[in-house]
């Protein structure tokens, strides 16, 4: 008896670990998976928004389109060196954790910055930065907004 208790408590023990290694790489494969679906960058979006002003820029691996306060688009095409560097920007990213970054300042609450955000499509998933004020990113999203600018400042009309 005290043999066949010892016999099951063994295979017992043997099967949760088998269980629980199998688990292990069943994450690590669903992580992987994550990864992957991640470094393919579709979109890239900027949009600035406060009363009375609504401005958005849209970058796809073949244009740029810019839309102020819901007028007619301006649609353009943009060059594969620009698009490279703003995707490889967005793909540095963690882009599930850009919902959770803090600003740094809080002109938006009172009108006195534009309440920007970044949204970005990798994969089929859609991910959208906490709001930050224009001009004053994040730390971790400063190089791929100021990368978005470069050629938005072009597209801008000046009054």
């Amino acid at each position: 008896m005290k043999k066949h208790f010892i016999l099951i408590n063994f295979i017992f023990i043997f099967s949760i670990i088998s269980c629980i290694n199998q688990n292990k790489s069943e994450n690590n494969g669903k992580n992987l998976t994550i990864n992957t679906k991640q470094g393919k960058i579709e979109k890239v979006q900027l949009i600035e928004q406060t009363r009375g002003v609504n401005n958005s820029v849209t970058f796809t691996a073949t244009s740029k389109v810019y839309t102020s306060n819901n007028a007619d688009p301006t649609n353009s095409s943009i060059s594969p060196s620009e698009w490279e560097s703003i995707s490889k920007q967005a793909e540095a990213l963690d882009l599930s954790a850009i919902s959770k970054l803090e600003s740094p300042t809080t002109g938006r609450y009172s009108d006195s910055a534009l309440a920007t955000t970044i949204i970005i499509t990798s994969g089929g998933t859609t991910y959208t930065s906490a709001t930050f004020d224009s001009g004053h990113p994040p730390k971790e999203l400063e190089v791929l907004y100021n990368e978005i600018q470069k050629p938005t400042r072009i597209l801008k009309k000046k009054p």
